[in-house]
């Protein structure tokens, strides 16, 4: 990790040096979403399956793929190429489906892959211009090896402003 993405602490207790991640600092899942690498807090992720059947909903929004039963429960998956009004694609191998809780809201989202786990300096992440915003992105960070992600912002799919 870049020193601009992870920040650890030293201090010294009871004699013995110890090391503290910097309250900034959160671990993050990366994902591909179109040509877009996104990321979001591990917190709001319960699990990311693969290959799980989804069962169409009738007179639902485009961006509502359907529902499924993940062991007896059930949930709304959300197409997110559709949400951010991005061509629609066939899904594969690699597509997944990421299970999150969102203030106590379970539902899902479809992702074209997922990428990594990554600890993620929040102070560091930057507005997204406002001539280039999107939907559903509240911030992008440059990685330090020119890759820049965006912030995926979860509370945007319980307000529905996409």
């Amino acid at each position: 990790m870049s020193e601009q993405t992870a920040s650890t602490l030293d201090f010294e207790l009871d004699g013995e040096s110890v090391q503290e991640e910097n309250s900034t600092v959160q671990r993050c899942l990366s994902f591909q979403v179109d040509d877009l690498v996104l990321f979001l807090s591990t917190d709001y992720i319960v699990e990311i399956v693969n290959d799980y059947p989804i069962t169409p909903l009738p007179m639902v929004p485009s961006f509502v793929k359907g529902m499924i039963n993940l062991r007896g429960q059930i949930l709304p998956v959300l197409d997110m190429r559709m949400c951010m009004d991005k061509s629609p694609a066939e899904y594969t191998s690699k597509t997944c489906i990421i299970r999150l809780n969102i203030d106590s809201v379970p539902l899902c989202i479809v992702v074209d892959t997922v990428c990594q786990v990554l600890d993620i300096d929040m102070q560091y992440v930057r507005p997204i211009p406002v001539k280039r915003q999107q939907k559903l992105l509240n911030g992008m960070i440059d990685l330090g090896n020119g890759n820049v992600i965006m912030s995926f912002d979860c509370n945007v799919l319980l307000e529905r402003r996409f």
